[in-house]
């Protein structure tokens, strides 16, 4: 019998969603069947034993605006960016609790009482006690994209993991819809990716998680059982850490 005083801690990930992830086939906005998709990810990892947190995107609705921000001051275009996260956020979540994964959504960008504020000593404790945790409003700044939010939300909450959720399977020299001859990286050191500038992740979040040796894997979102995978320790998509291929 497993000695309960060693026992491995629950594996905490955290999962980084595009906004585009929620729309399926839709032009824009959110779709049941792309929610279902997210949800049995979700819900066959937590099932594992993983505590999941969630950062997720805005495009989908916000592209449906860009006509609207066209010539907008930038500060004023974030605001309405991280106003879609939370919208999308919220969707989410009630899609989960409907379907009996309980879930908490926290913004850093103050909206009243529909949502909590950001708080990291919270949002763990919401992770221990088996909440999925969907954090929306990106970083609470301008300037700031989503990926960096995942990147820093996933340092402040103790991630052992981020997992970059795409349209492809990893990591390419190339883009893989156009180029049938395109390399898919196995693993990538932080560096790599820098200065290839293969577009995992923007800078900061990239220098991010060097900086505090929080390792990045990038699947497909589409590929079902990809997440329940990860959390078995199998080899899914492309692994960016500090050794790379070396």
């Amino acid at each position: 019998m497993a000695d309960p005083d060693h026992e491995p801690a629950p594996l905490r990930v955290l999962l980084k969603l595009s906004g585009e992830a929620l729309m399926g086939a839709s032009p824009f906005g959110v779709e049941d069947g792309a929610l279902a998709l997210v949800h049995r990810e979700l819900a066959g990892a937590v099932a594992g034993g993983a505590q999941i947190a969630v950062v997720i995107g805005g495009g989908n609705i916000f592209r449906g605006l860009s006509r609207a921000a066209t010539g907008m001051d930038r500060v004023r275009a974030d605001q309405m960016g991280m106003l879609a996260t939370v919208m999308n956020a919220i969707a989410l979540q009630e899609y989960l609790d409907r379907h009996g994964l309980p879930t908490r959504v926290q913004s850093a960008m103050p909206v009243g009482n529909i949502v909590e504020p950001f708080n990291h000593r919270m949002a763990v404790a919401h992770l221990q006690s088996g909440f999925v945790v969907v954090f929306a409003g990106g970083t609470g700044n301008p300037f700031f994209t989503t990926d960096t939010a995942a990147s820093l939300r996933a340092i402040e909450i103790g991630a052992s993991l981020l997992v970059k959720a795409t349209k492809v399977d990893g990591v390419y020299d190339a883009d893989p819809v156009t180029n049938p001859g395109a390399r898919r990286y196995e693993v990538l050191s932080y560096d790599e990716c820098l200065a290839k500038r293969l577009g995992v992740m923007d800078a900061t979040a990239i220098a991010l998680c060097r900086d505090n040796e929080l390792p990045i894997r990038v699947c497909s979102i589409h590929e079902a059982g990809n997440l329940k995978r990860i959390m078995r320790g199998e080899q899914v998509g492309t692994l960016v850490n500090r050794e790379g291929e070396l």
